[in-house]
């Protein structure tokens, strides 16, 4: 009875997922609709394979003109959201300091990782204002509050603006019915984790598993000894945008496996 109850708590609820075809997006997604959920997913190009009972709309939310047709596709076809995950984001800029990145890149940084939820929030904020009701979610990153000068600046300063904002956000809605948290994973194993290290592995002349290690040292290490499932975190996004989360908002949530070097 207790896994029937579970598996509808979300039913007749809207959800949004932007980057949604691979990694933590992807487990996110598939959790929301296991638990009854109307799920629609972005991405800039659309997968090999989709679960069939999920909407896909093409469209690279840097690009402003996008996140409004995503916006207007959401309203005519669903009438907006019940709960937003702005999981887009990606760490694609040259490693190696301040002066390997360009203004471009630090532009491209704060447009992936920032604007892009600052954007469709706006959009889809005063719908749910109306309603009074409705839960987002930002997904950030334990390199906002943890940055790596030679292989994560602008990514860590974008996360940590994005930190700022959903907090300055989640304080300003939250009287108003809605809530807004941010979920920090640390290190996930995901296609894209597997990418990054590669790349770092072959400008450093080293093996995928020696690089792999050289991260665990150089973020202090990580307690549970490896890194999360994509699952692991989607769970933690199931539970927060579910009504037993319902005191909960305004809050940075760490799942990074012990990592954290912080009380």
């Amino acid at each position: 009875m207790e896994q029937h109850i579970q598996d509808t708590e979300l039913k007749g609820k809207i959800a949004l997922v932007t980057g949604g075809t691979k990694g933590i997006g992807k487990a996110i997604a598939n959790k929301l609709a296991q638990a009854g959920a109307q799920v629609i997913i972005t991405a800039r190009n659309s997968p090999a394979e989709i679960n069939s009972g999920h909407h896909f709309i093409a469209a690279d939310l840097s690009k402003a003109e996008d996140v409004s047709r995503v916006a207007k596709e959401v309203a005519d076809q669903f009438g907006g959201v019940d709960i937003l995950i702005n999981n887009m984001g990606a760490n694609t800029f040259p490693g190696g300091g301040f002066a390997t990145l360009s203004d471009e890149d630090w532009d491209q940084a704060l447009q992936i990782n920032l604007l892009s939820s600052v954007r469709l929030d706006r959009a889809l904020l005063p719908e749910m204002l109306k309603k009074k009701r409705g839960v987002i979610i930002h997904i950030s990153s334990t390199s906002g509050q943890f940055p790596i000068w030679e292989s994560t600046m602008a990514y860590s300063a974008a996360k940590a603006a994005l930190n700022a904002y959903s907090k300055s956000l989640a304080t300003e809605v939250s009287s108003q019915g809605l809530r807004v948290i941010t979920v920090s994973p640390g290190l996930n194993k995901t296609e894209a984790m597997t990418t990054f290290l590669e790349d770092l592995a072959k400008k450093a002349g080293i093996t995928l598993e020696e690089m792999t290690n050289n991260l665990f040292a150089r973020v202090g290490g990580v307690p549970i000894g490896r890194m999360a499932d994509p699952e692991e975190t989607a769970e933690l996004v199931r539970f927060l945008v579910s009504p037993k989360a319902s005191y909960i908002t305004g809050a940075n949530y760490a799942i990074d496996g012990g990592n954290f070097p912080i009380v």
